[in-house]
């Protein structure tokens, strides 16, 4: 019986088969099943006579005699803030995005940022691009004066013979980890192998040189960074760059840090200059807002260890379909189902029949749980048709019996909103230590989501409804 050579590789989440299918069990995904060549296996297997020993590991104290290496800071400070305060020596960043978002530009300013500084010596490759049509986009953004180094090449063997020695580069980015190759396998550049082996390669030298290597990874239609799973596991720090084609914001977001929190963001705009940050993000997601209108309030949300005002709008109307449409952008739509069912069976607010629009302003996408009871006043706001209270900033988890639980950093939240102006607060009653306001600013503590309704609706028609 002769040996199997090959074996066949999901692409899209690196599930192997021994035969071809066109369905992956795994994922669920349609034709994403490749053939591709086994490698080559050692000769004699672990424990065979034919297996020279090992030479064995050195252990070392968990305390280092020398000090740690200061972090690479590119200047760029919304970058930095997300890799935790800079580039760690020796560190893998893997960086995702939908394609046009802005990644290599964002890395090609980092880079120049960086090799401005006279410390730090850094590579751009790229995979992607000749070396005249980077030079063209560094030119559009002002940077053709800096000392970065260019390179085009996609074999990963070359790649590394270039790096792998004691005067390399301090900072190397990789546009795109999709576009190189191992030679040694028999399998075309994006594969599952082919980036799996690509990144272990580029991983081992960054970190045996001393060096930070910046890899930039396609995105799926799904989202998520495409190739193995193991290459985000692989990697110390994976962010994504996230944003509305239809807005000028852009967010970059720590996905998985180990040198710094996660989910922090930093907060770009794009121009024709490039990308610029924005150290104030909640007065620039509020600039176009008009407190005298019915469904929209603002919520005092947290990302990361960054406060963030933005504010959330709802539309409610008359549905022509026989099931009502739900539409949601920025925010879960199981969230919004699970608010509006809380709404109508604890607080007898119905909205059937009725189609319900939900959007975060800005472009932004939010994710925590205390966005629910801004999303309920904004639902409310819109049923009865009538603005929120002026000035007021509201957060809040909602329970499923209508309980309006606390949530984190309550004065972090208050301290950004007095910073910009706001004089009132609608959030949960206080759970143990007394909250303490910053000054100007009156709070009104909510314990139930029905107190909430009393303050949009009557309490003759919200005891009605309650009744009903």
């Amino acid at each position: 019986m002769s040996k199997r050579t090959s074996h066949y590789v999901c692409q899209s989440c690196g599930a192997t088969y021994a035969k071809w299918a066109g369905r992956c069990d795994a994922c669920g995904e349609w034709s994403t099943i490749v053939e591709e060549a086994l490698p080559d296996a050692p000769p004699g297997g672990l424990g065979t006579k034919g297996k020279r020993s090992g030479r064995g590991i050195e252990f070392v104290p968990l305390k280092g005699q020398n000090e740690q290496a200061p972090r690479r800071a590119s200047g760029i400070a919304e970058f930095d803030r997300v890799l935790g305060g800079g580039l760690v020596r020796g560190s893998a960043v893997l960086i995702g995005g939908d394609p046009g978002i802005g990644k290599s530009t964002l890395l090609l300013q980092a880079a120049a940022a960086l090799s401005k500084s006279g410390k730090t010596g850094c590579a751009y490759v790229s995979g992607e691009e000749a070396v005249e049509q980077v030079r063209l986009r560094a030119e559009r953004l002002g940077l053709s004066e800096a000392p970065v180094e260019l390179a085009t090449a996609t074999n990963v063997r070359e790649l590394k013979a270039a790096l792998d020695r004691p005067e390399a580069p301090d900072v190397v980015v990789v546009d795109s980890i999709q576009t190189m190759y191992v030679d040694s396998l028999d399998s075309a550049p994006g594969t599952v192998s082919q980036v799996r082996a690509s990144a272990q390669e580029l991983i081992r030298v960054a970190k045996r040189r001393g060096f930070a290597v910046l890899l930039v990874g396609h995105v799926t239609k799904e989202g998520a960074i495409a190739g193995p799973k193991v290459l985000e596991h692989m990697v110390d720090t994976v962010l994504t760059f996230e944003g509305e084609r239809g807005h000028q914001f852009r967010i970059l977001r720590a996905v998985k840090n180990r040198f710094g929190p996660t989910d922090e963001i930093g907060v770009f705009e794009m121009t024709d200059g490039g990308l610029i940050e924005v150290p104030n993000p909640s007065e620039l997601f509020l600039a176009e807002r008009h407190g005298d209108v019915s469904g929209a309030c603002v919520f005092a949300g947290l990302e990361g260890t960054r406060p963030l005002l933005v504010e959330i709008q709802a539309l409610v109307a008359p549905s022509p379909l026989g099931t009502p449409r739900r539409a949601v952008v920025g925010w879960d739509g199981n969230r919004l189902a699970m608010v509006l069912a809380v709404l109508e069976a604890r607080c007898g607010v119905s909205v059937a029949g009725q189609d319900i629009y939900l959007n975060v302003a800005g472009g932004l996408r939010v994710a925590e749980p205390a966005a629910d009871l801004a999303v309920a006043a904004a639902l409310l706001s819109a049923v009865s048709d009538r603005p929120a209270p002026g000035e007021t900033v509201i957060f809040g988890e909602v329970g499923l019996s209508g309980e309006v639980r606390a949530v984190g950093q309550t004065d972090v939240r208050l301290k950004e909103a007095a910073k910009l102006g706001f004089t009132r607060a609608l959030c949960p009653a206080a759970r143990g230590r007394k909250t303490r306001p910053p000054r100007g600013i009156a709070l009104q503590e909510v314990a139930a989501l029905g107190d909430l309704v009393e303050i949009f609706l009557d309490s003759t028609s919200g005891k009605q409804r309650r009744e009903a």
